[in-house]
């Protein structure tokens, strides 16, 4: 059988490190998961492949990078269709309308995402799930929470919607990932492992993550010790107590899964190492902004589409690294090698 394929070593290893996220989600939600990941692939791949077809070129396995991000970043229970719909705009309209591989202004997963969220907003918000239940005390109970409808329940609340009622998630709960949210973004544990893999390969730009998580953290504490967190009282702490609801805060939602795998993205950033700072504190701030001052739960989709905006201007204005001059060990002059 013909191999369809372009082999793009870094892009594997991005899919190698997402591969523990989509066994703790399977975990947590059951054949949800691997239905879901599989109407990813199978859209996304077909729909590059009749784009590559025609132009007589292989299909980059940075498809492969886009299905698995975009997959994991959806809710459990979404509808089938609806996903489909997704990654299939995502390769067409945010990919291959720009000319493929390479040439995508935007995030091609967040693009598909965003559009769903804007489009079916309804069944979207309304297929979260809690984590599924092992044993007498549930997977979840063995860390000490009290999570636990099972995975026939949607509409769960996430750490965000706990946050802006008033009630903290556990630490530890947040940290593992035994809550609610989309399948890939809940624990912050494999996440770091993950960035760890990708930065120890060098495939991912530690810049670029370094600072979208610093620029999420600091609007962060500036929103939450302006008191303008909703369901969040900094006053209501005292001392260094005031930072573990802003530690919960940061580690609820998706940012930290976005700083890793979708900051990094080669093609949508800036080369400039400078304008790499700057580009991630963009995405992490602008994230932040929405997700406390804007009427959406979380703002990270719209954070990295401004972020790819500034991208290329990033890099024209900001001035770029200087090269060193190589010793040069003999000159041509009238003629003649000079050595110097």
């Amino acid at each position: 059988m013909e191999n369809i394929f372009q082999k793009q070593d870094i892009m594997r290893r991005v899919v190698y490190s997402m591969i523990p996220l989509f066994l703790f989600s399977t975990l947590l939600y059951g054949w949800r998961v691997p239905v879901q990941v599989a109407v990813v692939f199978a859209a996304g791949i077909a729909t590059e492949y009749l784009f590559t077809r025609k132009r007589g070129k292989k299909v980059s396995e940075a498809v492969l990078v886009t299905c698995a991000i975009y997959a994991l970043s959806l809710p459990p229970a979404l509808p089938l269709w609806i996903t489909a719909v997704g990654i299939i705009f995502a390769v067409a309209l945010a990919k291959e309308a720009y000319g493929g591989f390479g040439r995508n202004v935007f995030n091609v997963a967040i693009a598909g995402r965003l559009f769903i969220y804007l489009t079916f907003p309804v069944p979207y918000n309304a297929s979260w799930m809690v984590p599924a239940q092992i044993g007498a005390g549930g997977l979840s109970g063995l860390f000490g929470t009290g999570a636990g409808a099972g995975v026939d329940t949607v509409t769960a609340a996430t750490p965000l919607t706990q946050l802006a009622a008033g009630h903290m998630p556990r630490m530890m709960d947040l940290f593992l990932g035994f809550r609610g949210g989309s399948m890939g973004e809940s624990s912050i544990l494999l996440i770091l492992l993950a960035a760890t893999y990708l930065l120890v390969t060098k495939t991912a730009n530690w810049r670029m993550m370094l600072f979208t998580v610093l620029g999420a953290l600091t609007a962060a504490a500036l929103f939450f010790f302006s008191g303008l967190i909703p369901g969040v009282n900094p006053a209501s702490y005292r001392g260094a107590m005031a930072f573990v609801p802003l530690a919960a805060y940061m580690m609820s939602g998706s940012i930290l899964y976005v700083a890793v795998f979708m900051s990094t993205d080669p093609i949508t950033a800036p080369n400039n190492p400078l304008a790499q700072y700057v580009y991630g504190l963009i995405i992490g701030g602008v994230s932040m902004t929405i997700r406390a001052l804007g009427g959406f739960p979380e703002g990270t989709s719209f954070g990295i589409f401004v972020g790819n905006m500034f991208a290329a201007l990033l890099d024209e204005i900001l001035p770029k690294k200087k090269k060193k001059k190589k010793p040069v060990s003999g000159v041509v002059k009238a003629g003649k090698e000079v050595t110097a």
